[in-house]
């Protein structure tokens, strides 16, 4: 592999490496605070990209798409908290598998029904859509570029709202020992509320950022859930900080890995059965580096303390 290529697959594993960070964040402190396993996580992410799109056709303005999708997730997650999730927290996981299983068919569905089965696009920004040059004989979208600073921003911003806010402390109490958070006084149901606004605003964030690059399509977060599901399991549940570290170590080893596991053995195999096994041994390398951490860390590398 070329330097440049080498350094296009890097930048292209952080870019993967935070929309990740978008999605778990939100998901490793629901799950960590509240004990409660939302596998329609991965919708408000599509909502989000869905949002941006019909924003769009009706403003012509990107930046007030992004944020229609902001606003337009986080009130489906606080209706979906209030009218549904709200009536499961003291139920058992697998109700909660279930019954969020139900929600991710329902919307996708329903999705499906106003936009129609194909895909859409969100125009990119025409003053980010050209090539900034990195080195000689590399040139990198300027947009892809945004997109790693923005996922880095937003990974800031939340660090300092965990660890220097009240409502932060909270959340960090919460996940420790949540019971007595609530017998000291403090609101559970609307702290609990306020995590799943922000983790719904992050997902649709992600979607809504993603547009122009990806396809907007019925079912296009339930892959990214998986590999969000894994980063929250490597970086430790209820740990901000632990989603971080795992997400760009899950988004740099899928890609790269992607990227050059036919070549690696290539070195060891046929040039036909290394081109056969590559992409197999590609697709399981996340949940290799999955087990070798809980391995060595069953609790993950940063979990929340507890």
């Amino acid at each position: 592999m070329s330097t440049a290529l080498l350094a296009v697959q890097t930048l292209n594993g952080l870019q993967l490496g935070v929309l990740l960070f978008l999605i778990a964040a939100g998901l490793t402190l629901v799950f960590g605070v509240m004990d409660f396993i939302n596998l329609a996580h991965g919708v408000q992410y599509m909502l989000g990209a869905y949002f941006a799109v019909t924003a769009y056709n009706l403003t012509e303005n990107f930046l007030l798409a992004v944020i229609v999708a902001l606003a337009g997730a986080m009130l489906v997650g606080l209706l979906l908290e209030a009218v549904i999730f709200r009536h499961l927290y003291g139920r058992d996981h697998l109700d909660q598998v279930l019954a969020t299983f139900g929600i991710i068919l329902f919307l996708n569905e329903a999705v499906r029904m106003i936009y129609g089965s194909g895909s859409l696009a969100l125009p990119m920004p025409e003053a980010l859509s050209g090539t900034i040059r990195l080195m000689p004989g590399l040139l990198y979208p300027v947009y892809r570029l945004v997109i790693i600073g923005a996922g880095i921003g937003v990974a800031v911003l939340l660090y300092v709202l965990v660890t220097h806010t009240r409502i932060g402390m909270l959340v960090r109490a919460g996940a420790s020992n949540a019971p007595m958070v609530s017998a000291l006084g403090v609101d559970i149901g609307r702290l609990f509320t306020i995590i799943f606004a922000i983790g719904a605003m992050l997902a649709g964030f992600a979607g809504a950022m993603v547009a122009p690059i990806f396809a907007v399509e019925p079912n296009m977060g339930d892959n990214l859930l998986i590999l969000a599901f894994v980063v929250i399991v490597i970086g430790g549940i209820g740990s901000v900080r632990g989603a971080f570290v795992a997400a760009l170590l899950v988004g740099l080893v899928d890609t790269l890995g992607r990227s050059s596991a036919s070549d690696i053995l290539r070195s060891v195999l046929s040039s036909s059965a290394a081109n056969q096994a590559g992409p197999a041994l590609a697709s399981t390398l996340i949940y290799v580096l999955m087990a070798a951490v809980l391995f060595f860390k069953p609790a993950g590398l940063f979990p929340a303390r507890g």
